[in-house]
């Protein structure tokens, strides 16, 4: 205890310092949207299949439609580091601004 309060500040700014590191690589590391090889390859299967089932007319068996599954998982992904995001910020923010903050010491 007697540890974290000697070096109280350096482990707030330490500490703030590195939640806005993650934030911001978090931030621009999610916005970067290539699209990786595997859901091109969903992609050219998809529209294959759209066009045999377009051309073909007989009534086939289906599948069970696994897009509207894959669209919540991606979307939920989506709102996860969102919120990660912001709250490390935030905290982030917190943490440096109260390690500047002049507090009166008693002796």
């Amino acid at each position: 205890m007697e540890i974290f309060l000697r070096y109280k500040t350096l482990i707030f700014r330490i500490l703030g310092s590195f939640l806005l590191l993650f934030s911001l690589l978090i931030q621009f590391w999610d916005n970067t949207k290539e699209l990786s090889e595997n859901e091109k390859a969903t992609i050219r299967v998809a529209r294959m299949e759209a066009s045999v089932k377009g051309s073909n007319n007989q009534s086939q068996a289906s599948k069970p439609d696994t897009s509207k599954f894959v669209n919540n998982i991606k979307n939920s992904k989506e709102e996860q580091s969102k919120y990660i995001t912001i709250f490390s910020f935030i905290f982030g923010i917190g943490f440096l601004g109260y390690s500047f903050l002049k507090k009166d010491e008693e002796l």
